[in-house]
């Protein structure tokens, strides 16, 4: 507390923010910092590649619509690279088709605009909560798993499907890692949010279902027949090893 009497939170975090609208990125930003993060910002998508790859950021948040490269691509090169740093994607398009575009390049998460600050700091809360620890020290999971042919090592963050290495997003690696630790259990979409994602069961998203539907385009010998990732109509998910 200061001499004034206002509280002062140390960072709890950096931030990256690249977005190029002035007045948002002042108003983000200023927000942002009130809550105790440490935030920099970039106005275009070569900057936010850049700085995002040179690290010491633990959150990136990346607008659609950048000049330059736009975020669609940032995301792309960013995982190409390797960078596991958690991405979410700010867009004002409302397509879901444009939504799971970003998920499948391996962004984390997606907020459409307008939207509220309180529902983006819940956002990052959640992705920088789900950053700080595995699923396997959460929820007491193995660090190596083995179904088909498919061997999981959780610990180097690293799939094999037929001794062949497969890439697979930082979300998707921990949602596997999820259903790895609940075999045979019907999991809910609100569930699996607030486990893996670490949201309200209150909020509503199509990032499991597009989630569910990366690993089983890539440990499936049949997508659209599963065999590991199976639907349970009306109620959710169930691996079954």
């Amino acid at each position: 507390m200061t001499d004034s009497g206002v509280v002062t939170a140390k960072p709890r975090a950096r931030l990256l923010l690249a977005e190029d609208e002035p007045s948002l990125v002042t108003t983000l930003s200023d927000r942002l910092r009130a809550e105790g993060y440490a935030v920099e910002a970039v106005r275009d998508g070569e900057a936010a590649l850049l700085t995002a790859l040179a690290g010491g950021f633990d959150l990136l948040v990346l607008d659609v619509m950048l000049p330059g490269r736009d975020g669609f691509e940032v995301c792309r090169e960013l995982r190409r690279q390797g960078s596991a740093l958690p991405v979410l994607m700010l867009t004002a398009r409302t397509q879901v088709v444009d939504r799971v575009v970003g998920l499948k390049l391996g962004a984390d998460d997606y907020l459409t605009k307008p939207f509220e600050a309180v529902e983006l700091l819940a956002r990052i809360e959640a992705l920088l909560r789900r950053a700080g620890g595995t699923v396997g020290e959460s929820n007491g999971a193995a660090s190596f798993a083995s179904f088909g042919d498919v061997q999981a090592d959780f610990r180097r963050g690293q799939v094999r499907r037929g001794g062949a290495e497969v890439a697979l997003a930082p979300r998707e690696l921990e949602l596997l890692q999820y259903f790895v630790a609940h075999p045979g259990e019907v999991l809910s979409r609100d569930r699996l949010l607030d486990e893996v994602w670490g949201y309200d069961a209150a909020v509503q998203s199509r990032t499991v279902d597009v989630h569910v539907a990366a690993l089983r385009q890539k440990l499936e010998d049949d997508a659209a027949h599963p065999r590991f990732f199976r639907t349970v109509h009306g109620r959710g998910y169930r691996f079954v090893p």
